[in-house]
């Protein structure tokens, strides 16, 4: 493979700080630190802008950069003086830097080619800079700019800092602190929505598409994409590029234009499907930027899938598309859809073009993407978009989030997932799209963790519990099956949510009826009353009277109607009361009626393309099927309502403190160690989180003396992990009063442990006694995929081995704290089990905000528990920690500054 696929960056330089970015009209960039060797780069840039922006930049007329400048802007330790720039293709487009003025201060500076002005770019640089200005110990910045300098003036501004403004000699004096806020977060993740948004909407409307590798032989992946294009009713222009054969002037291959390449098609080219070998298509992908295509849909096959090899040929492509301003759908991929009108665009290997709807989906699946698409054709499910993205090198299901977001022409959103390629992202922007839209996700090797050869992504080490909490933290409801998938789409696209877990069931069949009852309790459902059971010859006026006493009785939420037909069926009659007593309610109907899978003609309000408009009831096969469907809409209905969920503003929390701690330990530990009692304690009080100090003992008169410093009313524990919580052995002695206890306690200890001898391997210390309460246990992990992870349990080998734990991902909001707590099995134990006195519950949840806040601020420390903390009505009494410091070797994927991952 050729030495361009991992290009050598030169010594010294900091390789994380590269980055593709998207910019505000949805193209893409690479932005990177400026090298020596980028002079003439620099030189060319800077003769392309206007003397106005020159003049901006340097207060003074400035027409050409010295020899001088060019070495002193190229030549940065990336430390004190830093400079990014921004290329697309081989030319510079921006820079910004910043040079420190002081202690934890610098100045920043920025200039934009006028041409690429308005594309957002100071934005990035500025949120780029500020990253790697902290990571260096900067924490502020300062700029100087001319008043009628507006564009500046704004990127500053807009930028969501505290921004402190001066004027002074003729000039505005900016100053702000760069440590990222709410405020600043939410700006930047607006600004991603956006020009993410855009660039898949550059993807799915094209104005003109060419099929790289048309063919005119049938059975082939080049002939089958021209067909299922030109067949699905694309209505603008459509090219075909067969690279094996010299087309000439008025060629045409399935009654498209051809030519020999792409750079010789006669007009514009938005969009390129490619179907060529492996090792062709980085020549295409130079033609396609020659050409100005804005986006790929790669389906050739031979990228990371094959191998070592493909990797870095996979590599290749998506550095060298994005490097020219384009995404890629692919490569390996099935391809995309667009059913609106005036798109109608079926640039895929599927010859079914689904109806125009409210659903979209994402699936990561080639192979899945035929079927799961007949599947939806077959239950009549309208789709609004479709994206099957291969080996998700570039576009993935986050993009196609942020895009389905704002789209109007969706409603309810279809995940199929195969990996997670940058959870934590993942979590963000799904979780703010479910609080607008359904999402509807089904992960594969959730139980394995496995992922296809072609998908680069980081494998996780969490049980498949996480990765499920995950998706209940960000409202994603999740499915175990295709099947169950398209229940849940077919029951949200047309009917409301539910506004409460009451259910009635209106039937004519006994039968069924038992079972939509045990599904209801099995999936937490509430029967509002006694079920409506008709009989197995009820009349439609029987089914009227029942379902107008459900709908007008407040304390029902959702109706279930079953309809089995009798031997002379009168289907469409029950139909027509059905629908007329839904009409208009806001209450959610499911159906079983005359066994269909789908919205019958008779249950369907036809929207103005032909299709099912809401209002229309869906029908399920069994009853089982509708309530199982309607169980996952309440509760998802449940977390929309959500509220007072919050992030809490915690007392008492030193984040400088423990950034300072955490270098400082890394100084005397450059590989990294577990803190002692001492480092423990300290760190840990930076976020208001106490320990009872524990004193190691190495003999029964240490230990009587420490206890009588204590006061007695102490107690004898062995933390050596071989013996903690072990269920056959006494590892801990309560209730030392006095100086004989504690030699009592000493010879049955060291007795039971057979450590008399040498009793320093029991690894004993005296700890004051707390008040007696319910133990528990909470931690946190740095996950190599998902980042910092937080779990929490009741102490002890049953649910150890059990898994009895719940997880979050912080930022843990008020509403995540408590369901954490109350979502353990074993959590009665906490609310006053058998006649016990309920504890403290509000003390846990604190305890969970302050060690969430603790792993999410101080990134090295990779390993934290509280493994004893003694919960009682009075509080919590943190008895036992274990912390580890480390240098973070891949750091977490969903940074403060936009990037492409």
């Amino acid at each position: 493979m050729p030495d361009q696929y991992d290009p050598e960056p030169p010594d010294g330089y900091p390789a994380e700080y590269e980055a593709d970015v998207v910019l505000r009209d949805g193209a893409t960039a690479h932005l990177r630190p400026i090298t020596p060797d980028d002079a003439a780069l620099l030189v060319a840039f800077y003769a392309r802008v206007s003397e106005q922006s020159k003049y901006y930049r340097f207060f003074a007329p400035y027409p050409e950069l010295s020899d001088r400048d060019v070495a002193r802007f190229t030549q940065v330790d990336y430390h004190q003086r830093l400079a990014l720039i921004v290329t697309v293709g081989d030319e510079m487009i921006g820079v910004g830097r910043y040079e420190g003025t002081g202690r934890r201060t610098a100045e920043v500076a920025f200039l934009i080619e006028d041409a690429h002005q308005g594309r957002g770019l100071g934005q990035l640089l500025l949120e780029h800079l500020a990253q790697a200005a902290r990571e260096n110990g900067i924490h502020r910045f300062v700029a100087e700019v001319l008043p009628d300098n507006r564009k500046m003036i704004t990127v500053f501004t807009e930028a969501g800092y505290k921004v402190a403004r001066e004027f002074e000699d003729g000039v505005i004096m900016v100053e702000f602190d760069i440590a990222p806020t709410d405020t600043s977060f939410g700006v930047m993740q607006a600004r991603e929505q956006r020009s993410e948004a855009l660039s898949i909407a550059r993807l799915l409307t094209p104005s003109s598409v060419a099929v790289i590798g048309a063919s005119r032989r049938e059975g082939t992946i080049g002939n089958a994409l021209l067909r299922n294009l030109r067949d699905g009713g694309f209505p603008g222009r459509l090219y075909a590029v067969n690279t094996d054969t010299k087309a000439v002037p008025g060629t045409e291959i399935e009654g498209v234009p051809a030519y020999p390449t792409i750079r010789e098609v006669e007009g514009t080219v938005d969009l390129a499907v490619v179907a060529v070998k492996a090792d062709m298509v980085a020549d295409v992908v130079l033609d396609c930027a020659a050409k100005g295509v804005r986006g790929l849909v790669v389906v050739s096959s031979g990228f990371a899938e094959i191998g070592d090899e493909g990797r870095k040929r996979q590599r290749y492509l998506v550095g060298l598309a994005r490097s020219y301003g384009m995404r890629v759908i692919g490569p390996n991929a099935l391809g995309l859809i667009n059913t609106a009108s005036g798109v109608s665009l079926n640039a895929t290997l599927s010859p079914l073009m689904p109806s125009k709807g409210r659903v979209a989906f994402f699936c990561q699946s080639g192979a899945l993407g035929v079927p799961i698409l007949a599947d939806m054709v077959g239950r009549g499910l309208g789709l609004s978009s479709f994206v099957s993205a291969g080996n998700r090198a570039d576009v993935s299901g986050n993009d196609l989030m942020q895009y389905w977001y704002s789209d109007e022409a969706t409603e309810v959103v279809l995940l199929y997932l195969e990996s997670l390629g940058n959870p934590r992202k993942f979590s963000r922007v799904s979780r703010r799209l479910a609080g607008r839209k359904p999402v509807i996700a089904l992960k594969s090797g959730r139980a394995t963790q496995g992922v296809p050869v072609g998908q680069l992504v980081r494998r996780s080490h969490l049980p498949p519990a996480a990765i499920e909490s995950m998706f209940r933290q960000s409202g994603l409801i999740g499915v175990d099956t295709t099947g169950e998938l398209f229940d849940v789409a077919q029951l949200l696209a047309h009917q409301p949510l539910p506004n409460g877990r009451r259910v009635a069931i209106v039937s004519n069949s006994d039968a069924l009826t038992l079972l939509a009852l045990d599904t209801m309790a099995s999936c937490g459902l509430e029967v509002a009353g006694e079920p409506r059971n008709l009989s197995a010859d009820a009349t439609a006026s029987d089914f009227g009277l029942a379902l107008s006493e459900v709908f007008a009785d407040d304390k029902v939420h959702s109706v279930v109607v079953i309809y089995t037909p009798p031997v002379q069926s009168n289907g469409g009659e029950v139909a027509q009361v059905l629908a007329a007593a839904a009409a208009g309610s806001d209450k959610p109907v499911v159906s079983t009626f005359l066994a269909s899978r789908s919205v019958p003609a008779e249950l369907q309000v036809p929207d103005e393309d032909g299709g099912a408009a809401r209002g229309s009831i869906p029908s399920f096969l069994n009853p089982q099927y509708a309530v199982g469907a309607l169980a996952k809409a309440t509760q998802y209905a449940e977390w929309r309502r959500r509220s007072d969920s919050r992030i809490p503003d915690l007392p008492e929390i030193d984040t400088g403190g423990g950034e300072d701690f955490v270098a400082e330990f890394l100084q005397r530990h450059p590989s990294g160690a577990d803190l002692d009692e001492a480092d423990r304690q300290r760190l840990l009080s930076f976020y208001g989180i106490s320990v009872l100090p524990a004193f190691p003992v190495l003999s029964a008169d240490e230990a009587v003396g420490r206890a009588a410093d204590l006061g007695f009313e102490v107690i004898l524990k062995a933390t050596a992990e071989q013996w903690r919580m072990r269920p056959d052995l006494a590892d801990i002695w309560r209730h030392i009063h006095d100086e004989d206890d504690m030699r009592a306690a000493w010879a049955e200890m060291t007795h039971t442990f057979g450590v008399a001898a040498d009793p320093a391997r029991a690894q004993f210390v005296v700890q004051k006694m707390a008040p007696p309460g319910v133990p528990v246990v909470i931690s946190t992990i740095e996950d190599v995929s998902f980042g910092p992870v937080v779990t929490f349990g009741l102490s002890g080998v049953a649910t150890d081995l059990l898994g009895d734990r719940s997880y979050r991902m912080p930022p843990l909001t008020t509403r995540d704290a408590a369901e954490m707590v109350r979502e353990v099995k074993a959590a009665p134990l906490l609310y006053g089990y058998r006649g016990s006195d309920p504890v403290d519950i509000p003390a846990i949840e604190d305890l969970l905000h302050r060690v969430s806040r603790l792993t999410l601020d101080l990134e090295e420390v990779v390993r934290l528990d509280l493994r004893s903390v003694l919960v009682s009505a009075q509080g919590a009494t943190v008895l036992d920690t274990r912390i580890r410091i480390a240098p973070n070797e891949k750091p977490r994927q969903d940074t403060p500054a936009r990037r492409l991952t």
